[in-house]
């Protein structure tokens, strides 16, 4: 069998490649593999485990619980909650892993499976390799089960909710006082927390949108990957600020009072600015991917901020971050990562810091979104191809390196299959928006002919 696990867990469509009977395996293999790390004489593991609003999340969360307490795990169920939230508290309650069942951004039939290792930190890919091992040889049925009191036990931690609301309170520099803002929770895991905190902040929620999951409408037309309900919302009532989530919370971007978009490269390099201004940028250096757009690269180099670049998926902005003592990064799609503050990309934690930065300034969002300004960027989508053989058919990296011979040192092409999705991404960038559009085109169009 192929790997299980992408760039952000286990992901498919649910109930057809993603089963009940693959998530209890699953689980299992990670119950011996992650409980089994953290156990002692004595120490019965414990997991955090929630999940975004979906609905395959009902019957993937009861077969994921299964798992866990067959194999002598304590659960303790947090419900719908952000992807972040999971992971803050799998740390704050001293769990010996968690789980999150999301599949983010993508449509409501899609889900996934992403454990989290103790203190709420992603899994290195060994780790992962071996909780795959553990499933190939088991399959989920024949290994060792406890019986009597050796069951795991499960109950309901509903505290989980404010818990997290007062971790993100407690980190936020100052007030929102006077920010009027429109929230919009994509009809998933931040439907109800974001809102809230804003609130709680002292921010005027003057709208919310995509607030009422009702497990068949997340990311439906709304939310980070759909923009224009937020734009219009923020320019019909007036806000200063709009604030998008995607399906489990763990991105953010931002809309202005004119209807901008404000991407993760503009949220990026504004908080950049702002954190060592209060002296907390972390070896004066930010880590965003091949992906941030040229413009950012260029103002971090006036602004004398360093900027490392990894692979595109935040858990390599992360292990840069973690490796080397950098505490701000992310990506353009707006996953941000506050390490002193979180272990994974959160999108409610952006959003309150960029809201924070329009208040502690008095500056307007697209005053401070000025500090960048962002070139032409082409990202085409090519689906129904091959993606395996992107990086090793001759004919299309001949095309790639002629286009770059033609673009030169003004622009870049970037070329990679998704990590997450069937499809490779053509990503073409250059001053000259014409001339970005023709040759992402041409690439595109040779990627269907080799890959096709």
């Amino acid at each position: 069998m192929g790997r299980l696990f992408g760039t952000d867990g286990v992901r498919g469509l649910a109930n057809a490649d993603l089963t009940a009977e693959l998530a209890l395996g699953l689980s299992v293999a990670a119950a011996h593999v992650l409980g089994d790390a953290g156990a002692f004489e004595g120490h019965r593991p414990t997991a955090v485990v929630g999940r975004d609003p979906r609905a395959s999340g009902e019957f993937l969360e009861a077969a994921v619980i299964a798992g866990l307490a067959g194999s002598g795990v304590d659960v303790l169920r947090v419900g719908v909650l952000p992807t972040p939230a999971v992971a803050y508290l799998t740390g704050l309650l001293g769990a010996d892993f968690g789980v999150m069942l999301s599949a983010s951004h993508n449509p409501m039939p899609d889900n996934g499976i992403k454990f989290l290792a103790r203190g709420g930190h992603k899994l290195d890919d060994e780790i992962e390799d071996a909780i795959e091992a553990y499933f190939e040889r088991f399959g989920g049925q024949d290994w060792q089960r406890p019986t009597g009191e050796a069951v795991g036990r499960v109950r309901d931690h509903g505290e989980g909710f404010e818990q997290y609301l007062a971790h993100l309170l407690s980190v936020l520099p100052n007030r929102l006082d006077g920010l009027r803002v429109v929230i919009d929770g994509a009809h998933g895991a931040a439907s109800k927390v974001s809102p809230e905190v804003f609130r709680r902040a002292g921010a005027e929620v003057v709208h919310t949108i995509g607030d009422a999951p009702d497990g068949l409408n997340i990311n439906d037309g709304i939310g980070s990957t759909h923009l224009a309900p937020l734009r219009a919302a923020v320019l019909e009532h007036g806000a200063d600020l709009g604030i998008a989530h995607d399906g489990d919370a763990d991105r953010c971007l931002a809309v202005d009072a004119e209807g901008n978009e404000i991407d993760g490269d503009q949220i990026l390099a504004v908080l950049a600015l702002a954190m060592r201004e209060a002296g907390t940028l972390s070896r004066n250096t930010v880590v965003g991917t091949v992906m941030s757009n040229l413009g950012f690269k260029l103002a971090m180099e006036r602004e004398g901020i360093d900027l490392v670049q990894t692979a595109v998926g935040d858990r390599y902005v992360l292990e840069s971050m973690k490796e080397h003592g950098y505490n701000l990064g992310g990506e353009q799609s707006g996953h941000v990562i506050f390490l002193d503050h979180a272990t994974t990309g959160d999108g409610t934690l952006t959003g309150l810091m960029l809201a924070a930065r329009l208040a502690a300034t008095k500056q307007s969002a697209s005053e401070l979104a000025s500090v960048m300004t962002r070139l032409p960027q082409v990202l085409v989508n090519v689906k129904g191809v091959d993606k395996s053989r992107a990086a090793t058919d001759a004919v299309l990296l001949s095309a790639v390196a002629e286009a770059e011979a033609e673009l030169g040192t003004t622009g870049r092409v970037l070329l990679r299959p998704s990590g997450t999705e069937p499809l490779v991404r053509v990503m073409v960038e250059a001053a000259d928006v014409d001339r970005v559009h023709a040759v992402a085109e041409r690439l595109a169009d040779v990627v269907r002919k080799q890959l096709g």
